[in-house]
């Protein structure tokens, strides 16, 4: 009788499907960020003034820029699902990756619920527009969470696609208007006269202010790195993807501060719901409004799809790990997707969509990525530290270390205080909220985590595993 090897007959187990270019990898981090430019960015501004407004887009793009380098190095070497919970479980350890974990899914969860809430807000608005106010915003809300958490469900290569094409047209959207209104089309001309007659309505500590709602324009881009375990060639398609990610949204988030402060006044563009729907309605030209609105449903669209792929790849990731039941760490059969954590966290988004403000659930995002952005700064420390530039084979080295990440350390400290100045109480109880489950973790779950089975990258082991 021949000898049967003793794990065959355990069945296999199933993987995530390595489909994903380039071009998909850029789509999935523009399309998470680019709804930025539609909406979110604008708070930057009432919170000091057009200056301030511009100096937060700039500032907050130099901390992204470092964020995207500093990622792009890590993730080409570390090709898994979970993005920087993966990093932090082979370069930190257990605790910090739980963590890491919980920041990813609460930032990527609330900035779908954020792209909920603009959705029924702008056909609330343009149902008003046609003598249909009082539109019930609740039923668009839920419909838009349910088609994308079914088309995640579905596939991630149909998932991206799709999002690559929206994306596309809402960013093309963002540079007609931009052409359009220098071009003479607007009815209204550009006025920039209040930068001059009133540059810091709130003085200094208003450029502060705005940089909280500045982040607004990058975050998520970050989000690239969740699509480790999914592109053909990781080494290549992630840092290629990501740095190409950031120069576009550089480019449109510059491009919508022009185009939003020369039509408005900052006193409204502070507190506007859609800033460039509402700059293509200040034009008078229907076709930039028609244009403008499909570009901002599609941006919100895109960016609550590749949210629903993100939070789901990173909560698959620790129920793999056990780091949460390891039901959660499954593949569906057929579609090779993580459906059980795409239908888990569908419900907690319709909860915070349906029942929190618009600015409470972005500062609850932002505030779960900077602690992220935070994490990336030791992060990165620790892992030129263990595995030298010689000892691992990187598919991308960023330049100038560690000045990267001494500004997005300083970067983040300054977003923190910013934060703390217009939402404390948010910010301390965000605070106890993971102080409370990190507890959890260290005393239910930390048990159940084999740490030494999660190292699965070919590299020396350093001490510890």
């Amino acid at each position: 009788m021949a000898n049967v090897p003793s794990d065959a007959a355990q069945p296999e187990r199933l993987q995530l499907l390595r489909v994903l270019g380039p071009a998909h990898v850029w789509a999935l981090g523009v399309g998470i960020v680019l709804v930025g430019e539609y909406m979110g960015w604008n708070f930057a501004v009432g919170k000091g003034g057009m200056i301030a407004g511009l100096v937060a887009c700039w500032v907050a793009g130099l901390l992204y820029t470092c964020v995207a380098m500093i990622d792009s190095e890590v993730t080409s070497t570390v090709a898994a699902a979970g993005g920087q919970y993966a990093q932090a479980k082979h370069i930190v350890g257990p605790l910090m990756a739980f963590n890491v974990g919980l920041f990813l899914v609460m930032a990527y969860t609330m900035l779908e619920a954020a792209n909920a809430i603009t959705v029924g807000f702008l056909l609330d608005s343009v149902a008003g527009m046609q003598g249909h106010s009082g539109l019930n915003q609740q039923p668009f809300i839920v419909l838009a969470i349910m088609f994308l958490a079914w088309l995640n469900y579905r596939g991630v290569l149909a998932t991206l696609t799709f999002n690559l094409v929206i994306v596309a047209v809402a960013f093309t959207a963002i540079c007609v208007l931009f052409l359009a209104v220098n071009l003479g089309v607007s009815n209204v001309p550009l006025d920039f006269s209040a930068v001059s007659e009133e540059p810091l309505p709130y003085g200094w500590v208003g450029i502060v202010a705005a940089l909280h709602f500045g982040l607004w324009y990058y975050l998520g881009i970050e989000g690239t790195c969740q699509a480790a375990e999914e592109v053909r060639s990781p080494a290549r398609s992630l840092p290629y993807g990501t740095m190409a990610g950031i120069m576009t949204l550089l480019i449109a988030a510059t491009m919508t501060w022009y185009m939003c402060s020369g039509l408005m006044p900052w006193e409204y563009l502070g507190q506007a719901g859609t800033p460039l729907f509402d700059a293509a309605r200040v034009t008078g030209n229907t076709g930039l409004m028609v244009l403008l609105f499909i570009g901002t449903i599609f941006a919100t669209l895109a960016s609550a799809n590749g949210c629903i792929n993100d939070a789901s790849r990173a909560w698959f990731s620790m129920g793999r790990d056990r780091y949460l039941p390891s039901w959660f760490g499954a593949v569906h059969p057929v579609y090779r997707t993580p459906y059980r954590a795409i239908v888990f966290l569908v419900p907690i988004a319709l909860i915070f969509a349906l029942g929190a403000p618009l600015d409470q659930v972005v500062t609850f995002s932002i505030l779960s990525g900077l602690l992220g952005y935070t994490f990336m700064t030791f992060n990165m420390v620790m892992f030129r530290k263990k595995w030298p530039l010689d000892t691992i084979k990187r598919g991308y080295v960023h330049p100038f270390h560690p000045l990267p990440t001494i500004i997005l350390l300083v970067l983040c400290s300054a977003a923190f205080f910013a934060v703390f100045l217009g939402y404390g109480t948010q910010l301390i109880a965000m605070m106890c909220f993971y102080i409370v489950a990190s507890l959890w973790f260290h005393y239910r779950r930390y048990q159940f985590v084999r740490r030494g089975d999660q190292f699965t990258m070919p590299w020396p082991r350093p001490q510890g595993y």
